[in-house]
């Protein structure tokens, strides 16, 4: 026996995978196993509210201005 693993999110009720390379007509059985709904990711819960894309956007975009950084002498801390 073969085993494949992948992630994906359910979209509008269906599940989608990859094309896969296997024969025409091979049997194939499938377990899903489903995350906890409470689960969120922290890239999500960080993009979740519109405040929170905004203040990230802006904190990208004041990465590409050297002269806004604040050096800290770590001997001084």
């Amino acid at each position: 026996m073969n085993a494949l693993k992948y992630q994906t999110i359910i979209k509008n009720g269906q599940l989608s995978l990859p094309p896969l390379d296997l024969p025409e007509g091979t049997v194939v059985e499938a377990i899903l196993l489903i995350k906890e709904a409470t689960e969120m990711d922290e890239t999500d819960y960080l993009l979740s509210t519109e405040a929170n894309r905004q203040h990230l956007q802006e904190a990208i975009e004041s990465l590409k201005n050297p002269d806004s950084y604040i050096y800290v002498d770590a001997a001084n801390l």
